[in-house]
C-alpha cells in the first residue's frame, strides 16, 4: 500500500490538522512524498498478532544545505485525548531522499480496538534522540485497520520464532574515496512473490577500510526470508562517499542498468546460525516473575501534605498525583506477579521514632518485611504513613535504586530467566545525588531490572530526562556507559486529562523490550521455553 505524506506548514514539526496540508489530489506528481508499507503477521506466544511494517519513502524534502537530508521514520500510536506514544523508529539513512529503511517497525494488532497510528519522517542532524530539534519532513496518520485491510497488501500470519545470526566480512573492496579508502556497508534483500526485492537488513558503515568485518547481527527469519530457507537472498555493496558527501544507495533494481561488472572484492560469511528468538510473552508465560517495587518522594519540595497546594495533599475524593501513578502502573504490573507482594519505600523524610532522615524506609515501617499486599496494600500504606512522617530532604535516588540492585544482583546469579525487577520512582523532579544515581543506573543496566520515573507537579525535569538518556547514552561520572537502556521517564502532567490506562501504556511501553534485551544479553532462554514453532 502506498500513502502520501503530508507536508507540515508549521515550524514546530507538529501534526495538528491546522499544520497539515494534504496533497493527495495530485498524487502522481514528483513533488509528492510516497510512503510504502509491507507487513506480515506474527503471533507472540499465540496470544496477540504482531504487525511488521517495512517503510520506504521517495522524493523527500531536502532540508540540508550542501547535501541531502538524513531521514528517519518514527511510528507513534494514539493513547487518547490527542496524546501519542512512540512505538518504534527506524534507523537514520544519511544523505538520501529516497530511503528504504532496513529497520522494521512492529506493533501489536488488536482486532477489537481502533488503533490510530502516526508516521513522521525527520531529518536527523545530531545525536539526540529528541526529535524536537530536528527538521520535520512529513507525516501521515491512519489506523492500523486501514493498513491491514488495504487491498494491495497481502497479510500472512507467521509462527516462526527463529532468527538468523550472521557475521560477514569482505576482502579487497574497491577504493571509492578520492583521498582515502572506502567506507563500505552491506545490504541484504529478500525476493517477494512478485519478484521485487525488499531490503531486510543494512549493516553499519565501517570507515576507511577495504577489508571490513561487520558486527554480528540478528534478523528474524520471517523478516530475512519469510521463513523460507530456499528463498533467494541478494547482497549488495554500498559506500558512504566522503569526498562529495553522498550516500551511495545501491539497490538491486538500479544495478540492472549497468552494462558490465568488474571484480569489486570478495564477501565471506564468517558465521551463520539459526537461533530461537523469544518474545516478552515467551519469558513471562515460561515462568519469569516480574517483581514490582515502589519508591515515593517525601521531600519538603512537595509541600505540606495538609495544604491543598501540596503534591501529597489528599483531595476530597482521597487521591493525588502520587496515588494516581501508583494505581495506573501497579494495576498492570501486578498481573505478572503471582504472590502480589510488593516492597514499597519512601525517601527524603524524617521518620519516627527518632525522626532521622531516611532515603530507604519501608512504608509499613517494617524493615524485615517491607511488602504490601497488591496495589491496594501500597495505597493503604501510603495513606497510613503520610501523617506520621515529616517531609524533609535532600532528594537522593541512589539508595532506593541500590536497594533493588542488590536484590536483582542475587537473581542474576541464578542460571535461568526466572526473575525480573521493575522499580517505580515517583518524584517531584529535584535530585541532589545525580552522580551517585548515574552510577547506580549503570550498575543496574547489567542486571535484570528496569527503572520507571514518573514526575509529578510542574517542576523542571531536565535531570530526569538526562537519566532517561534523551541526550544520548547515559554514562557514569567515570565515563562508563550503561550496558542497555533501563530508564523510562514520563511527566504525569502530560496525562492529567488522558484515560487512566494512558499513563501505564506510555510508562510500561519499554519494559518488555528491556526484559528481552537483558535475557538476550545473558543468552538465557525462558525457564520453560515454548515448543519450536516453524
Amino acid at each position: 500500500a502506498h500513502f502520501v505524506l503530508h507536508e507540515s506548514l508549521g515550524g514546530d514539526g507538529s501534526f495538528g490538522t491546522g499544520h497539515l496540508r494534504t496533497k493527495m489530489f495530485i498524487f502522481e506528481t514528483k513533488t509528492f512524498y510516497k510512503f510504502f508499507f509491507f507487513f506480515g503477521f506474527q503471533m507472540a506466544a499465540h496470544c496477540v498478532s504482531k504487525v511488521e511494517l517495512s517503510i520506504s519513502c521517495s522524493n523527500l524534502l531536502d532540508k540540508d544545505v550542501g547535501s541531502k537530508s538524513d531521514p528517519l521514520c518514527v511510528l507513534l500510536q494514539s493513547v487518547g485525548d490527542d496524546k501519542w506514544s512512540e512505538v518504534e523508529r527506524t534507523e537514520r539513512v544519511k544523505n538520501c531522499q529516497d530511503p528504504e529503511f532496513s529497520t522494521k517497525l512492529h506493533i501489536d494488532y488488536h482486532f477489537e480496538k481502533v488503533q490510530k497510528l502516526k508516521f513522521g519522517v525527520y531529518d536527523i542532524d545530531n545525536k539526540s534522540v529528541d526529535l524536537k530539534d530536528d527538521d520535520f519532513l512529513g507525516g501521515f496518520e491512519c489506523t492500523l485497520g486501514q493498513v491491514c485491510t488495504e487491498k494491495s497488501i497481502t497479510a500472512e500470519e507467521v509462527k516462526d520464532n527463529r532468527a538468523v545470526v550472521m557475521e560477514v566480512e569482505a576482502k579487497n573492496l574497491d577504493k571509492k574515496d578520492m583521498f582515502g579508502k572506502s567506507d563500505p556497508f552491506l545490504e541484504f534483500f529478500k525476493q517477494e512473490e512478485d519478484g521485487k526485492w525488499q531490503l531486510v537488513h543494512r549493516t553499519e558503515v565501517i570507515k576507511n577500510n577495504l577489508n571490513p568485518s561487520w558486527k554480528k547481527f540478528m534478523v528474524s527469519l520471517h523478516t530475512f526470508c519469510s521463513g523460507d530457507l530456499n528463498k533467494p537472498i541478494k547482497v549488495s555493496k554500498g559506500f558512504y562517499v566522503q569526498s562529495d558527501v553522498e550516500f551511495d544507495c545501491i539497490h538491486p533494481e538500479k544495478q540492472k542498468k549497468k552494462k558490465s561488472y568488474k571484480n569489486s572484492g570478495v564477501i565471506r560469511i564468517k558465521y551463520c546460525k539459526l537461533e530461537a528468538q523469544y518474545s516478552f510473552l515467551d519469558y513471562v508465560m515460561g515462568g519469569c516473575q516480574i517483581n514490582f517495587t515502589v519508591g515515593i518522594d517525601f521531600t519538603g519540595s512537595n509541600g505540606d501534605p495538609r495544604s491543598p497546594d501540596s503534591l501529597h495533599y489528599l483531595s476530597p475524593n482521597g487521591v493525588n498525583q502520587y496515588l494516581s501513578a501508583i494505581w495506573s502502573v501497579g494495576q498492570v504490573v501486578q498481573d505478572y506477579d503471582t504472590d502480589k507482594l510488593f516492597p514499597a519505600f519512601g525517601f527524603g523524610a524524617q521518620v519516627p521514632p527518632n525522626f532521622q532522615v531516611s532515603h530507604e524506609f519501608p512504608l509499613n515501617f517494617n524493615p524485615n518485611s517491607p511488602y504490601c499486599q497488591g496495589v491496594q496494600g501500597i495505597v493503604d500504606a501510603y495513606r497510613m504513613v503520610l501523617p506520621q512522617i515529616r517531609l524533609y530532604g535532600p532528594t537522593n535516588f541512589s539508595p532506593i535504586i541500590n536497594h533493588v540492585t542488590r536484590i536483582a544482583s542475587g537473581a542474576a546469579q541464578q542460571p535461568n530467566a526466572a526473575q525480573y525487577f521493575v522499580l517505580l520512582i515517583i518524584t517531584d523532579g529535584e535530585i541532589t545525588d545525580l552522580d551517585q544515581t548515574r552510577q547506580a543506573i549503570v550498575n543496574g543496566s547489567k542486571l535484570p531490572m528496569s527503572i520507571i520515573i514518573v514526575g509529578v507537579g510542574e517542576a523542571d525535569f531536565k535531570a530526569m530526562e538526562f537519566l532517561d538518556g534523551d541526550n544520548g547514552v547515559l554514562k557514569s561520572v567515570t565515563g562508563e556507559p550503561v550496558a542497555r537502556d533501563i530508564v523510562q521517564f514520563v511527566p504525569f502532567k502530560q496525562f492529567a486529562s488522558a484515560p487512566k490506562e494512558a499513563l501505564a501504556q506510555s510508562v510500561l511501553a519499554e519494559v518488555p523490550n528491556q526484559l528481552v534485551s537483558y535475557f538476550k544479553m545473558r543468552n538465557m532462554a525462558p525457564v520453560n521455553p515454548p515448543s519450536p514453532v516453524k
